[in-house]
């Protein structure tokens, strides 16, 4: 369990907070930061891309959706993120495969979250061909002044090499 600071506010605001902290994080972090819509619920979206050595000089592009719901169960989650990583696949850049990888960091943040969405979500990462890997998030903020974060943080099969770094950026950007 992590903590995010609300001072007192209702869950539905509370989670439109963190949503607009999140936005702040991600442009503090470099990402280009935009906002659009999902099923009527405005959408923090969020895209970086990092090369580094120890990585062979491949490129990852690292996406970053999220949106402010009512409830948050399984169903819906498993949504957003094959909604999120259909957006990514067709905007990333460069050729999907060698030397090139997409993560994607679908989030869904509410005041009610259901064990479905925090068991599907902590579970295991979910691929979309052989280089889109998403890691969905449930953010529950329930409780004012905390934020329960929910993601897988075990490996992958393909895409382990950047395992760290999306975990970092997701502790980053999800405290």
């Amino acid at each position: 369990m992590t903590q995010h600071q609300a001072n007192g506010e209702s869950p539905v605001d509370a989670a439109g907070t963190y949503l607009l902290g999140l936005g702040e994080r991600l442009a503090a972090d470099g990402c280009q930061v935009t906002v659009g819509t999902w099923r009527d619920h405005r959408v923090v979206f969020g895209r970086r891309s990092d090369r580094k050595a120890r990585w062979f000089g491949t490129k990852t592009e690292l996406f970053v959706l999220a949106a402010a719901v009512p409830e948050v169960d399984g169903p819906l989650l498993a949504e957003f993120t094959g909604w999120a990583m259909d957006r990514a696949k067709s905007i990333r850049s460069g050729l999907p495969g060698a030397r090139n990888a997409a993560m994607v960091l679908p989030a869904l943040v509410s005041g009610s979250v259901q064990p479905s969405a925090t068991q599907w979500a902590a579970a295991d990462a979910r691929l979309l061909g052989t280089s889109l890997i998403g890691r969905p998030i449930t953010v529950e903020t329930a409780t004012p002044g905390i934020a329960r974060i929910t993601i897988y943080r075990g490996q992958v099969a393909w895409g382990g090499l950047f395992t760290g770094h999306v975990l970092g950026k997701a502790a980053l950007y999800f405290p």
